[in-house]
């Protein structure tokens, strides 16, 4: 089963992008049985893989996507690639040795199944404060234990719209080919008619473009799954344990889930007017005591971002009735 690896990369740390390209070379799986794509998304200035020969894998090669953006590099990934079986890999996660390898016996065994994740445990340049752990799942880190789970998507879960319980992240995600069409489709339909979903765009911090793809595979009846045997380091540096970039992060990604849920039919929230926002920050501020500490005030502002996702609704029905 050939597999392709694809890897965006936006003005990357040269540091982090060396490890994560070292765990590429180790890789256990027979080089001959996959390809690794480098998608240069608008970096200034241009990564140079000779920078990186004494560590990059010999099947690896360079390819440009201009358009600043983390899906727009992924569908240049998949325009380039031809394996069936597909491993979006960030330009700060170090792979286990057997990720590949791994990759290949779980979705050959588990048919049904057209994405999958599994652990990506932290690799913090030093020790964070304990009290950021409850924002772990922000930075993408997850660890949901040694048993592995596939969920199917069913009549009742696709009536209600429900986000699927075990849906990997975007760190090390496999996804067969034929199973993500259907979100291949939509992004060029939104291309062409302007309405493309929010995701990370250069210091942009919304991220919608995972869990589109994932509720979008899913409402099409494909499983997804965890697989505990799938294992990456997700390298984080100390500027993104601050409260300040932990404050940016959740009001950009709950802006964007948002946008998400009313993409498929499943946002539970009212969209609001755009001048109820204020007050509705000013009141949420005094429920969360966000003055209180770091963790309050992350909390706050992930209020801030729903409801600022709820107003960027009205205004679209608004405009859409003119």
């Amino acid at each position: 089963m050939r597999l392709s690896v694809i890897l965006p990369t936006h003005n990357p740390d040269r540091e982090r992008l060396r490890l994560t390209l070292a765990a590429l070379w180790a890789q256990t799986l027979a080089a001959t049985e996959w390809e690794a794509i480098l998608v240069d998304n608008a970096s200034d200035p241009a990564v140079d893989l000779a920078a990186y020969g004494d560590v990059a894998p010999a099947n690896l090669r360079r390819i440009s996507e201009p358009v600043p953006g983390l899906t727009f590099a992924r569908i240049a990934g998949l325009n380039a690639g031809t394996g069936e079986l597909v491993v979006f890999v960030d330009d700060d996660n170090v792979l286990a040795p057997d990720y590949l390898a791994e990759c290949c016996e779980c979705m050959a065994a588990n048919p049904t199944v057209g994405a999958a994740g599994g652990k990506s445990l932290p690799g913090f340049t030093s020790p964070p404060p304990g009290w950021t752990t409850e924002f772990h799942d922000l930075l993408a880190l997850r660890d949901l234990g040694e048993q592995t789970k596939i969920e199917n998507a069913t009549l009742r879960t696709v009536d209600l719209g429900r986000y699927p319980t075990y849906a990997p992240i975007g760190a090390g995600l496999v996804v067969r080919r034929s199973a993500i069409e259907p979100w291949l489709a939509r992004l060029a339909s939104d291309r062409a008619n302007g309405s493309a979903l929010a995701d990370r765009r250069g210091r942009s911090l919304s991220s919608g473009g995972d869990n589109d793809l994932i509720f979008t595979l899913f409402l099409a009846g494909s499983a997804v799954a965890y697989f505990p045997r799938l294992k990456l380091r997700h390298l984080i540096p100390d500027a993104r344990v601050t409260p300040k970039y932990l404050e940016r992060l959740n009001r950009g990604i709950q802006r964007s889930w948002v946008q998400v849920l009313a993409r498929h039919q499943a946002n539970p929230w009212k969209p609001i007017p755009r001048w109820t926002v204020p007050l509705r920050k000013a009141r949420a501020f005094l429920r969360t005591q966000a003055w209180k500490s770091p963790a309050h005030r992350i909390r706050w502002q992930g209020l801030c971002g729903r409801f600022e996702g709820l107003a960027d609704l009205q205004t679209r029905r608004v405009n859409e009735h003119r």
